[in-house]
């Protein structure tokens, strides 16, 4: 079963490589989908997978490489689009 999130992370997460730590994580995970910076300073992200991959993604997501500050992060099951990789947007 595959499943998909977009998740929505707020806090210090711009200028501290987390769409390119999230990309490496991702990856590691299997995952397909996205990441990208938002213009209010937040990141937001696509993830589809098998569920534990995601779930693990989801808890990645919260605390973020090592300079970033998390304040929230916002997940919704959406449906699934059939991502053949997981890139960075500009």
């Amino acid at each position: 079963m595959i499943t998909r999130f977009r998740l929505h992370i707020q806090g210090k997460v711009q200028g501290v490589f987390y769409r390119k730590s999230a990309q490496i994580h991702a990856l590691s995970l299997n995952l397909k989908g996205w990441v990208r910076n938002l213009p209010d300073g937040s990141v937001e992200a696509e993830i589809e997978g098998g569920p534990e991959a995601c779930q693990a993604m989801i808890q990645w997501c919260r605390q973020g490489p090592p300079m970033a500050q998390i304040r929230d992060v916002a997940v919704e099951e959406i449906p699934v689009c059939g991502d053949t990789q997981f890139i960075v947007r500009k």
